[in-house]
């Protein structure tokens, strides 16, 4: 019947039968059907939503085939269905986006019908219950941007990116198989729900191997330090493709992990991994990011750091606010790619931006110990009221509390008018009551769906500590940066920086990223 069956399953089908329309015309567009594309986004899209709107009134909902350790299983449950959604609704944009943007290509239908394909997968892989179900879903992804990335394939630049992006990628699919084979051997089945139940005895020692190698795979998949390289890279590729890659794609790594979140969170060493590598990628895409000059590259070193603070989010054990993350960073990151010509436009018209208020050393001790009492005085008021907040919540609170201080330390600059003073201390409590206002939010949409904070002990501790300190380190030096910013050995660091510290260079030379040959 269709009011169990799950409605959100059936948007990767009609996606597909739209692909085959035009992987068949690599021509351009046929003007009859000019529509067809983003319309068949729309109806995955509605299928998504109406899958939501079965799991709301019917609880969770999966369809499988086979079963054991080859299970495939299509499923709806809260975190899927968020994510249908979200991928939905991203997939319809770009492809009305994608309709003008490549209007008159010469491969034009070649590019629609790579795009579906390769949302489709996207959708597959959202909706996925069973491990297997993930790793083909991957291999299709991955598949289908590699082709995406090569839409011109005499750029020399985009067939560097496309081949370190698939040796990146695909590195994380055999990582994962080893994983997925891991746990067959040691509880028999691939399904996620059986994998959260099996957890909550402890890890024998293969499945703890298992669950460092999937947090290896959602590493490479997010492209987090080291091998970030491929996705500062892909700017060669049409906008539209950048959009879906940084708003959706890139996100599934976090999605993995949260999809398995009660089997990451047994393993105490696969969460500090992820604390301080996330952190380590958080904090470098950062100040890299802050030394760009091309807005699209600029905008893929933020993702760069993003998803090195929500690898940072799941390794505190803060799932719900994980996932409210991606949703966020989706979004935003999609709206930014598709309308970075217009920002582009918006600097090049800001000529003369004015005067910008200097903040000398005590103004950065005032504002920062500004901004922490502030956070102190929201933290006390919400725990009032909505009870105590966990260790790791209050900590990841304070570390974006320090971004909100380089603000402050504007207004309390001495060149700073009294106007922007008290702009930057409402932005500081606006800061700290949105971030528990969306922690409240998380918690009461996806929390009983998603493992609880975990009590932290020493280990956990000390990683808090030191993730609060590294971050509060790095936003005084920005704070600072004004006051030092014309030394000369700043110039030599400026350009280090905006190279990524040849990381990048050094992982092309060792996969013989320079010596990419001709694609035919």
């Amino acid at each position: 019947m269709l009011s169990t069956f799950p409605l959100g399953l059936l948007a990767p089908v009609v996606l597909l039968m739209a692909a085959a329309l035009f992987l068949n015309r690599p021509g351009p567009r046929p003007r009859t059907v000019s529509w067809l594309p983003e319309a068949a986004a729309l109806a995955a899209l509605g299928l998504a939503v109406a899958g939501l709107g079965q799991f709301l009134l019917h609880g969770s909902m999966q369809v499988s085939l086979f079963g054991g350790p080859l299970a495939l299983v299509l499923r709806v449950d809260a975190v899927n269905a968020t994510m249908a959604c979200l991928v939905g609704f991203i997939g319809w944009i770009v492809m009305r986006y994608s309709r003008s943007y490549l209007d008159g290509e010469p491969r034009e239908g070649l590019f629609h019908g790579l795009m579906l394909a390769t949302l489709a997968a996207v959708l597959v892989l959202m909706q996925a219950g069973s491990l297997l179900l993930v790793i083909l879903a991957f291999i299709g992804v991955g598949l289908g941007l590699r082709k995406l990335l090569l839409f011109y394939p005499d750029r020399a630049s985009a067939r560097r990116a496309a081949t370190k992006f698939a040796l990146v990628w695909h590195a994380g699919d055999a990582v994962l198989i080893v994983a997925a084979a891991l746990l067959a051997v040691t509880y028999g089945t691939g399904e996620f729900a059986a994998l959260a139940g099996a957890a909550a005895a402890g890890l024998s020692l293969t499945a703890h191997l298992a669950v460092a190698l999937v947090v290896f795979a959602a590493v490479l998949k997010t492209a987090a330090f080291p091998v970030h390289g491929w996705l500062t890279e892909v700017m060669e590729a049409p906008t539209p493709v950048s959009a879906l890659l940084h708003a959706g794609i890139i996100n599934a790594g976090g999605f993995l992990l949260i999809r398995m979140a009660e089997l990451v969170q047994a393993s105490s060493a696969a969460m500090a991994a992820l604390v301080m590598l996330g952190g380590l990628t958080a904090l470098f895409g950062a100040v890299v990011m802050l030394t760009q000059s091309a807005i699209k590259t600029a905008l893929a070193w933020s993702t760069v750091a993003q998803m090195g603070f929500m690898l940072l989010q799941c390794g505190l054990g803060l799932w719900p606010l994980a996932l409210l993350h991606i949703v966020a960073h989706s979004m935003y990151k999609a709206h930014a790619f598709l309308s970075s010509g217009g920002a582009v436009r918006a600097v090049a018209g800001l000529s003369r931006p004015g005067p910008v208020a200097v903040p000398r050393l005590g103004a950065v001790l005032k504002s920062f110990a500004l901004a922490l009492v502030l956070y102190s005085a929201m933290a006390t008021a919400f725990t009032l009221i909505a009870g105590p907040k966990s260790p790791q919540a209050i900590a990841l609170g304070t570390m974006l509390v320090f971004g909100v201080a380089y603000l402050v330390a504007q207004g309390l600059a001495d060149a700073a008018p009294r106007a922007l003073t008290q702009r930057t201390a409402l932005a500081s409590v606006g800061a700290a009551a949105a971030y528990f206002t969306f922690q409240l939010a998380a918690d009461a949409v996806w929390g009983a769906h998603l493992p609880a904070d975990p009590v932290p002990g020493a280990l956990e501790w000390a990683l808090i500590v030191l993730a609060v300190l590294s971050f509060g380190l790095v936003a005084f030096a920005q704070a600072l940066f004004p006051l030092w910013a014309h030394h000369p050995s700043t110039a030599g660091l400026r350009v280090h920086l905006a190279n990524g510290l040849y990381i990048n260079a050094l992982l092309d030379r060792l996969i013989g990223g320079f010596r990419v040959a001709k694609s035919n």
